[in-house]
């Protein structure tokens, strides 16, 4: 995105439109929700929503997935980039965009993140009316919901692969509607591939209501305001978003600040992956390089460009106040390094499925703890850098195949002047729980204990928050996935603080506790309990000195 030139506004009106794109936003995420079927859409809400301007440029996101802040333009982009856009200059008319479209895609290396992130995008065309264009593009409504199964080598879609063909089914931006009419044959194939395709079906006529209701809101506030003004706004508030974003650069003391920390290993090969970064700010600007961090690995740790990118922006959304509206303005002072074939930006057909979950939040330790250098009194110490994915999968008491998928919260890490909170989840997920009511309705297993794990965060003049000890018993023979971080190497304390405890996975057979590591796939008996401990967080300050 380029630097949009500010033109005059009304402060209030540029309010008052914020608040109106953000509710269209919201809206979306309601409708989404309520209409979804599985429970990790409708109790934990793995998804966000977004509206977009004609020219992919995100205007705002509700507050959903932080991960997703920085990748879904890219959604948009490969979208706009396959179908046209406001370039309708294909004389093929399957190949641009009409209205009553919307474009399907997973791909990791076409605008996507990981294969269970399914993405949909909904051009909105204004109609025919006197004295202009018609149709008219003005605008996107775009959601993203990880879907609990989409095929692959393990129930979950979230295997320990070698290639990224394992992981899943591969959607490249293709339109599910066609001028208002689903295609039937993209549906068939997507759901002849996936282990729970009536969940997967009811999840996708969901995000399908969400966009509807995104076209709707956006074509009546231009029925209302008119396109000059919304458009108007649009850009405004893109600007002052930018404006921001460069006023809060010029604070923070000039100077390079690097910062290297590790991912405990790929699940492959038992050997640390390491993560650089050097932030260099310059009066304005930020320039992010993660040169000399490792290459690109076997298992699928790997992070796509866009998995860095939205970590990155979402550490300098942290430093802005609240009010600052989440959109593409963020981003156009900050530029991102990330060498091709390296592990924050890997390359095809490597595996991405724990990228986007896990490496994603070792990106923003790394970012933290350099920034932590320029702005000491600011920075918070490691949180427990882990989403402690687990997914659980077979088949249920009466023969239906059933796909379990979960992140489990654990230790905040301390600020500089107060404890971190304890079993949360932070940084890159914003999901709730599945609640155990919720859970055991809907799958064969049962929860035995869900409780604070006790003295896990670092000790600190400001103490880490603790985690989570979780155990889930399963109630028929099924497979599980676990994809989880910080079991060798423990979060970070700053300022003298002491690091958080590492994460713990382990079985219980037949009475006895066998552990077992941070990654990969084991085979669970009926009866077995898996149970999951996670990291607590980093400590803040020396605990034998004061802070004073």
């Amino acid at each position: 995105m380029k630097t949009t030139p500010m033109q005059p506004y009304d402060p209030i009106r540029l309010e008052v439109f914020k608040h109106m794109f953000a509710a269209i936003a919201e809206e979306m995420g309601v409708i989404l929700c309520k209409t979804s079927y599985s429970p990790n859409i409708k109790e934990r809400r793995d998804f966000s929503c977004a509206l977009f301007n004609p020219h992919g440029d995100m205007v705002a996101q509700a507050a959903h997935i932080p991960v997703h802040l920085g990748s879904m333009p890219l959604s948009v982009a490969a979208a706009i980039d396959r179908f046209g856009g406001m370039d309708q200059t294909n004389d093929d008319p399957d190949y641009i965009m009409h209205p009553g479209d919307a474009i399907l895609l997973n791909d990791p290396f076409k605008g996507g993140t990981h294969l269970p992130d399914i993405t949909l995008v909904t051009p909105i065309f204004r109609q025919s009316g006197a004295g202009r264009k018609d149709p008219q593009l003005v605008g996107f409504a775009a959601s993203r919901a990880h879907h609990a199964d989409v095929g692959g080598m393990v129930a979950g879609s979230m295997p320990i692969a070698r290639e990224i063909f394992q992981e899943g089914l591969i959607i490249p931006p293709i339109k599910l509607f066609n001028r208002g009419n689903l295609n039937q044959d993209v549906m068939d194939l997507l759901l002849a591939n996936v282990r729970t395709p009536v969940e997967r079906a009811g999840d996708i006529w969901a995000q399908v209501a969400a966009n509807q209701r995104g076209v709707v809101r956006l074509l009546e506030l231009i029925g209302r305001y008119g396109l000059q003004d919304v458009t108007h706004y649009m850009g405004a508030l893109l600007a002052y978003t930018e404006k921001m974003t460069r006023n809060l650069l010029e604070s923070i003391p000039d100077g390079t600040y690097g910062f290297t920390d590790y991912l405990d290993n790929d699940g492959i090969s038992d050997e640390p992956i390491k993560i650089t970064v050097s932030v260099s700010i310059e009066h304005d600007k930020a320039v992010v390089d993660f040169t000399g961090s490792a290459d690109q690995q076997k298992g699928s740790v790997n992070a796509v460009y866009a998995i860095t990118m939205s970590a990155v922006y979402y550490v300098f959304r942290c430093l802005l106040d609240l009010d600052v509206p989440n959109n593409s303005g963020t981003m156009v002072p900050i530029k991102v390094t990330a060498p091709e074939g390296t592990v924050v930006n890997a390359l095809p057909p490597a595996p991405v499925a724990g990228g986007n979950v896990e490496t994603s939040q070792r990106i923003v330790d790394v970012m933290l703890g350099a920034l932590a250098q320029a702005l000491p009194d600011l920075v918070p110490a490691a949180s427990q850098g882990t989403m402690n994915n687990v997914t659980i999968g077979g088949l249920s008491q009466d023969g239906e195949p059933f796909a379990y998928y979960e992140t489990i919260g654990g230790g905040m890490g301390a600020r500089p002047w107060k404890d971190g909170p304890s079993s949360v989840h932070s940084h890159m997920t914003n999901t709730l729980n599945t609640p155990i009511e919720a859970l055991e309705y809907a799958y064969p297993l049962r929860v035995l204990r869900y409780e604070i794990r006790r003295g896990s965060g670092g000790e600190g003049h400001y103490k880490g928050g603790d985690g989570i000890q979780r155990d889930l018993q399963v109630l028929v023979d099924a497979q599980s996935n676990l994809i989880t971080e910080r079991r060798q190497r423990p979060p970070y304390g700053l300022a003298g603080g002491r690091p958080g405890l590492r994460g713990e996975n382990s079985i219980v057979r037949d009475g006895e506790r066998i552990k077992i590591s941070g990654k990969g796939t084991i085979y669970l008996s009926s009866g077995d309990i898996l149970s999951i401990c996670t990291p607590g967080g980093g400590g803040f300050g020396n605990p034998d000195e004061s802070m004073e």
